[in-house]
């Protein structure tokens, strides 16, 4: 039976999704979570997510699916009785999970879903305080503290050009045979009645570092270092520019994935997975 299970996490303390042997990873105590609480064997799950998070990276709106094998295959009648209690599978796993990941909720998932390549796209936000007046301590691990003003206006300008379905080369990190070409559905900055500045970008999927470089891009333009019009220019150029500033990780948050309606899941499964598959990127 596949689950999906909606999930968030505090990122400072994980070095980003994915298990890496010796480090702490959202994967892998989840993985660890669900073995636990399922009673299987070590390694008889695989879960799989929508965006995997850099290390430092936050999630409120991470989703994932897993798949719980059935009596026979397992030799646990209590996974299938877990499986068949969901709001009673949440509340063990929060039990066993440390704080900073939670479980929102888990449900079926419906046929042909895909955690991963069903997904239509993912929303991020980066959030930044640059007056010193409104800097707060108790959010310094979610923000990123700038002490510059910027010019929201000109971010907001620049980050509209960049919209649209381009080769963000010079907005990612390398990987060899890997693709660089994603549709940016939507970026734009607010300036919130908080002081916070932040940036909200979602698109198809994202390639290593797209975004905290997208950021510093814009907070180069913000500063007044670079006018709006440079950031096309960047892009147009392919190539990773010194210039560009990869911000930090705690400013990012995965806020949001969505999903096609059920009965086009499969569809966009198949288009998606044959996509990624040909080009070799991770979504």
């Amino acid at each position: 039976m596949r689950l999906r299970i909606d999930l968030s996490y505090d990122g400072g303390d994980f070095r980003g999704w994915a298990a890496q042997p010796g480090l702490r990873t959202v994967q892998a105590e989840l993985t660890s979570a669900l073995t636990t609480v399922l009673r299987l064997p070590e390694g008889s799950l695989r879960v799989t997510c929508a965006g995997r998070t850099d290390s430092g990276v936050h999630a409120r709106g991470q989703v994932v699916h897993v798949d719980v094998p059935e009596d026979e295959e397992s030799g646990s009648p209590t996974a299938a009785r877990q499986i068949t209690q969901l709001d009673v599978l949440a509340r063990r796993l929060n039990g066993v999970l440390a704080k900073d990941v939670r479980v929102r909720g888990i449900v079926p998932a419906p046929e042909g879903f895909d955690a991963r390549f069903a997904a239509l796209w993912r929303r991020y936000a980066y959030r930044i305080v640059d007056d010193p007046a409104r800097v707060d301590p108790l959010i310094r691990n979610h923000v990123l503290f700038w002490p510059r003003a910027l010019d929201v206006g000109a971010m907001d300008e620049a980050a509209r050009s960049l919209v649209g379905l381009h080769d963000f080369a010079a907005f990612c990190k390398h990987r060899e045979g890997a693709t660089t070409i994603r549709t940016l559905l939507e970026f734009g900055w607010t300036r919130t009645d908080e002081g916070l500045v932040v940036g909200h970008v979602q698109a198809d999927a994202f390639c290593h570092s797209m975004v905290r470089a997208l950021v510093g891009c814009m907070i180069a333009v913000g500063e007044g270092r670079r006018d709006p019009a440079w950031a096309r220019e960047i892009l147009t150029g392919r190539q990773r520019d010194q210039n560009v500033v990869v911000v930090p990780a705690h400013g990012l948050t995965l806020e949001e994935v969505a999903y096609p309606d059920d009965a086009d899941l499969a569809d966009r499964v198949a288009q998606a997975s044959a996509r990624r598959i040909a080009s070799e990127v991770d979504g």
